[in-house]
């Protein structure tokens, strides 16, 4: 997968909703690693997931509908309901060689409603599409 130091796995994204993809980028951690909010926002889920531990933030302010930030493995920290600032730890990694062949790592996710969305945009580095003038994505 290579690219910049850490970045195990990019985004992308299927061609379908339900179809094979990759819905977030892998970066190379080790268990017991601090985990940040990428941005400002309340977090609005911790809990588990298929068996492996989910933060969700929301980010009131991003748009409508709000965007959404998920980090998994990730033993949440941060109670639900409560606010978090850019770079505020929301939690530790979990072990979890499943997900990267074999590796530990960071998922990061980005959603707007049920869309996922390169969440490397967020810093300007997300991969660049650009759709028909007639809004038909196709």
């Amino acid at each position: 997968m290579g690219g910049p130091a850490g970045l195990l796995g990019r985004f992308d994204p299927p061609a379908k909703a339900w179809a094979a993809g990759h819905r977030g980028v892998d970066l190379a951690a080790a268990p017991g690693v601090e985990v940040r909010a990428a941005a400002p926002g309340v977090v609005t889920f911790s809990g588990p997931v298929a068996g492996r531990p989910v933060v969700t933030v929301s980010h009131p302010g991003s748009g409508s509908p709000p965007l959404r930030t998920t980090y998994l493995p990730v033993n949440g920290t941060v109670p639900v309901g409560a606010s978090v600032a850019a770079g505020q730890v929301i939690g530790r990694l979990a072990p979890d060689g499943r997900h990267c062949a074999g590796r530990d790592c960071l998922h990061w996710g980005l959603l707007r409603g049920a869309r996922y969305l390169d969440p490397l945009a967020l810093f300007g580095a997300g991969t660049a599409r650009l759709l028909p003038l007639d809004g038909t994505g196709g």
